[in-house]
């Protein structure tokens, strides 16, 4: 027998209850259905092997006592007839170990010091409580001492939290939450609407929560992955797994254009296509779109989103840096919503997500994005969901009726004179709790009204959720930075997709994954990247236009990874600093890329203490030179930016530039998808053996340098980076470019 898990059931459920509505949406006889037990919120039933996954399949999202559950695999269970998602699986479980490992060896350091733990804040008394942010308990946390300042910490907004009372001797409830604002002296956290009311005298601890619901999702979309048969979903998996070929419309195989920018060669391009019977695109896909200022879209892009519209399966656009990916991406989303269907765009962060629904929002369409408000960046919240359901009649209801159980509450808790009568208080709560469930299910039905009503609704991978979702497929998935993702993160949205579309660019940075072991198996393989290799470019098409860099700042890529298919707009290919107004003419400014070689300087690096992560002392001091000269030479500090690939010269940088606000300056994974007019890159990796460490990983390197718009500046040195082959290019390159000096011409 299989084990699944069904939460939440109703408060006061029977094994009956559950056995029915188990019965009653399967079609299955209930004499077949095994244990039935209850297990916090919800309940585990044993149903047969065979019957499982079509089981779980119809009871995840569907309505019980009118109120939408959330149905899963209780294990891992038998993965032994799909061992690329038993591979995947035990690949989660090996990063899961890693992260908890992290997690207990960040608990064990000292608290202040460079590894200190940052995820626990104690000491801390409720200031303030409301509600907002779609119906939520908003509580504002800080010292007893008014206006001390709190510890810093790794707790931020967006970070899942759990409040806990610690002056208390008995057993209390802990709340999980989000911290949707964060300053000097005080901390906010949103929950949900608790059934009894915080004590105002509690002291209070905040813990960093692992996102373990995240996990269980991906583990759980495997095994349905795997065991899927005769549904859309198993079209899907031999298509996406190359058991059969991913199937095309009426033009299967468009081929993209030839490298260039606008004019004739695009319009022969596509009135040949459109003669040759291919797809069209919508009429407003030549209009001006964001990130291309008020040019129409280019060749590429057109044929990449022609090529989309065609699959049947699957397709994926490859968007090098600086081609207006994303832009390429909202302009599919808007086509295909033109076309009838209904779309889920998803991304691996909140940030990226957002990046997403800002670029919808500007052209016109109206997505609804799901998630916690308090992850959402405050000029976009007004799109989440629980914001938009908050403004529905019925929300207003619910509202109404929250306040009334919670002067219930008070009511119960607050006897001033005569002794209440036996049961009296207990009345009280229990009439409080009826009005909140009450409060509740009207606040669905809000949300309900609103997801009904989306034609684009934006999540990220892991944050789908059944009980909100419900049973709702979507015609299209678009996965936008497709290649930040782990697969088994993939799948989590696939199950609810017609056709996936993925966005991004394999040559650039992977997934971040913990477990060596876990990355080195394949974890940190993207899905996006495993279909390019098994299938090869026909499933993929490039954008080749970049209106980002000088011609020069890209050439090193373009040759590299791109097969020097990348062209570089004529509005970028030759433009400098010294063009910015207010920006002085200088050999500086002048020169579009440099390389500074501090070979045989005794520029060493040296290790941080207590971290163990690298700095270079005098590369830094150099760094920061370059930066001064910069705006000395009237480049503002917003336009610069300063990247390095170690935290320890980071935070060495930070330090100096301390005087210097607005100047950027973090590690390669923090400027992924940003740019800048100039950026000056500090390798660090200098010593006598020649090693580079992850320095090897040569995508983190590309992203580094394809950061630039105007000005690119490099230091390294070439003694220790020419003992690996790719920087041996890089060095040629920057040679044949006559972008090379040394450090000793910098000595004045």
């Amino acid at each position: 027998m299989a084990l699944i898990h069904i939460d939440p059931v109703p408060p006061r459920c029977t094994p009956g209850a559950v056995l029915a509505f188990v019965c009653n949406r399967t079609k299955l006889d209930g004499k077949l259905v095994g244990k039935i037990a209850f297990v916090g919120r919800g309940a585990t039933v044993e149903v047969p092997d065979a019957r499982a996954t079509s089981i779980v399949a119809a009871l995840d999202g569907a309505t019980f006592n009118e109120k939408p559950v959330r149905a899963r695999f209780a294990g891992k269970g038998d993965f032994t007839d799909a061992d690329h998602f038993g591979n995947l699986s035990n690949l989660l479980d090996l990063e899961a170990k890693a992260e908890q490992e992290e997690a207990r060896r960040r608990a064990q350091a000292e608290e202040g010091s460079p590894l200190g733990d940052g995820s626990t804040l104690t000491a801390l008394v409720l200031r303030d409580s409301e509600f907002g942010l779609g119906g939520r308990l908003l509580l504002t946390f800080g010292r007893k001492a008014l206006g001390e300042a709190l510890p810093p910490s790794r707790l931020g907004p967006g970070s899942p939290v759990v409040i806990s009372q610690t002056n208390v001797n008995r057993r209390v409830p802990s709340y999980r939450g989000v911290v949707y604002d964060r300053d000097v002296a005080t901390i906010g956290v949103a929950i949900d609407p608790p059934d009894d009311e915080l004590p105002d005298d509690a002291t209070w601890r905040l813990d960093l929560s692992p996102d373990e619901v995240s996990r269980l999702r991906q583990q759980d979309a495997l095994r349905r992955a795997a065991a899927a048969d005769g549904d859309r979903l198993a079209e899907l998996r031999a298509a996406l797994l190359g058991e059969r070929e991913p199937r095309w419309g009426e033009d299967p195989t468009p081929q993209p254009p030839p490298p260039g920018g606008e004019g004739e060669s695009e319009r022969e391009i596509l009135q040949t296509r459109s003669d040759s019977g291919g797809l069209t695109p919508p009429s407003f896909l030549g209009k001006g779109v964001g990130g291309l200022g008020s040019s129409p879209l280019n060749a590429p892009q057109r044929a990449a989103i022609e090529f989309a519209l065609s699959a049947k399966d699957f397709a994926i656009i490859h968007g090098p840096p600086g081609t207006g990916k994303t832009t390429t991406v909202v302009e599919f989303i808007r086509a295909a919503v033109a076309n009838g269907d209904t779309v889920l765009a998803c991304a691996p962060s909140n940030h990226a997500v957002d990046n997403l629904l800002e670029k919808l929002l500007a052209a016109g369409e109206l997505p609804v994005r799901l998630g916690h408000p308090a992850r959402v960046v405050p000029e976009l919240r007004e799109r989440a969901i629980d914001l938009l359901a908050e403004k529905h009649p019925d929300a207003r209801q619910a509202r109404k009726v929250a306040r009334d159980a919670f002067a219930l509450f008070r009511r119960a808790d607050k006897w001033t004179r005569a002794k209440p009568e036996p049961g009296e208080k207990a009345a009280l709560r229990k009439a409080a709790r009826d009005l909140l469930a009450e409060a509740r299910k009207l606040e669905a039905l809000a949300v309900e009204r609103v997801l009904d009503e989306a034609r684009v609704v934006c999540a990220t991978l892991t944050g789908l959720d059944s009980q909100l979702l419900g049973q709702r497929r979507y015609d299209v998935v678009v996965i936008d930075e497709a290649c930040q993702s782990t697969e088994p993160a993939n799948w989590v949205p696939l199950l609810r997709a017609n056709k996936l579309v993925l966005a991004g660019d394999h040559c650039q940075l992977p997934p971040t994954i913990i477990s060596p072991e876990a990355a080195e198996r394949g974890l940190a393989v993207s899905l996006m990247e495993r279909l390019v290799g098994r299938f090869g470019p026909g499933v993929a098409r490039l954008l080749t236009v970049q209106h980002r860099m000088h011609s020069a700042i890209m050439g090193f890529s373009n040759a590299e990874f791109y097969g020097e298919q990348l062209v570089a707009h004529e509005s970028v290919a030759g433009h400098r600093l010294c063009d910015l107004p207010g920006v002085t003419p200088d050999p500086l400014t002048e020169t579009p890329v440099q390389f500074i070689d501090t070979a045989g300087a005794s520029y060493d690096e040296e290790l941080e203490e207590d971290t163990g992560s690298r700095r270079n002392v005098q590369e830094a001091a150099l760094a920061v030179k370059k930066v001064r000269a910069l705006l000395a030479l009237g480049v503002l500090p917003t336009q610069i930016g300063v990247i390095t690939p170690y935290r320890a010269q980071v935070r060495l940088l930070r330090e100096r530039l301390a005087d210097a606000p607005g100047v950027e300056i973090d590690s390669v994974d923090g400027f992924q998808g940003r740019e800048k007019e100039a950026i000056i890159v500090s390798l660090v990796r200098s010593n006598p053996e020649g090693e580079i460490g992850f320095l090897a990983d040569t995508r983190r390197t590309n992203v580094a340098l394809t950061r630039a718009r105007r000005k690119l500046l490099v230091i390294g040195d070439s003694a220790t980076l020419a003992n690996d082959t790719f920087y041996q290019r890089m060095l040629t390159y920057f040679e044949q470019i006559g972008a090379t000096s040394s450090v000793w011409e910098e000595v004045e």
